[in-house]
């Protein structure tokens, strides 16, 4: 197992409220798995994925990675675990603007004090991977949204991390570029990668093979995908009843 959810809390205090962000998350992830992660707005799976990626602190709860506990790492401990071991893909890319694509996959490997031949080398490789080998020098205002995306995906990876995160990887892209990045993910968990990937199109989800479900800060489906229908259905319907929960509130109130 890579990766150990076990009965996860994060809670945030507004004012005088307690929101329950994530509310005693148990989830346990095998190498190699593709997970796609859905849910209403509000519903807790944003915050999971910051958790999960020890990018933000729990409440309460346990996280293993690789069997190891890793709950009560300080923040030094969290930035170099995330250095080597997590790969992060943004829907806004956040990519440096005034820096090359060869640059921008390079810095990972900056802060592991990789030497700077070795850096190159690496970066070369992996932007050759996603199909940008000749793009090697150009700013991200000199690349279109899906080829930003692909630098984005070539730094996630320039570490070999364990685990991808992917946070609506073809949110912010045109059709032909979204599904060109879809098939990178999918041939990429071909090859062995772990991915996490949250996303509120069933037409992402359905590329996973695993599908997630969070309504309330509580995990509502875990299932195999077997159709993109089946995504759709299921999604909606924790949708719908969220939806027809708040209407009757309403009308009590």
């Amino acid at each position: 197992m890579i990766l150990k959810i076990n009965k996860v809390s994060k809670h945030y205090q507004m004012g005088d409220n307690v929101i329950k962000a994530l509310n005693n998350v148990s989830l346990e992830i095998e190498e190699g798995e593709f997970l796609a992660i859905m849910g209403p707005s509000g519903s807790g799976k944003s915050t999971f994925l910051q958790v999960a990626s020890m990018l933000a602190h729990l409440t309460s709860g346990q996280i293993n990675l690789k069997g190891k506990d890793v709950t009560e790492y300080n923040e030094i401990e969290r930035s170099k675990l995330r250095n080597q071991e997590i790969g992060f893909i943004f829907q806004q890319f956040n990519l440096l603007p005034r820096t090359s694509a060869i640059d921008n996959v390079a810095l990972p490997l900056v802060y592991a004090k990789v030497n700077n031949s070795e850096r190159d080398r690496r970066s070369i490789e992996m932007l050759q991977k996603v199909g940008l080998g000749d793009r090697l020098q150009n700013t991200p205002a000199q690349l279109s949204g899906g080829q930003q995306q692909r630098v984005a995906i070539a730094r996630a990876l320039v570490n070999n991390p364990s685990i991808i995160f992917a946070d609506e990887p073809a949110g912010n892209l045109d059709s032909k570029s979204g599904e060109e990045i879809k098939k990178l993910l999918i041939d990429l968990n071909k090859e062995g990668k772990t991915i996490i990937m949250v996303t509120h199109e069933p037409d992402d989800a359905s590329i996973a093979k695993r599908l997630v479900i969070f309504k309330d800060g509580e995990i509502v489906n875990d299932s195999k995908i077997k159709s993109k229908k089946e995504v759709e259905k299921k999604n909606h319907n924790i949708i719908q009843d969220k939806l027809s929960k708040k209407t009757k509130l309403k009308k009590k109130k």
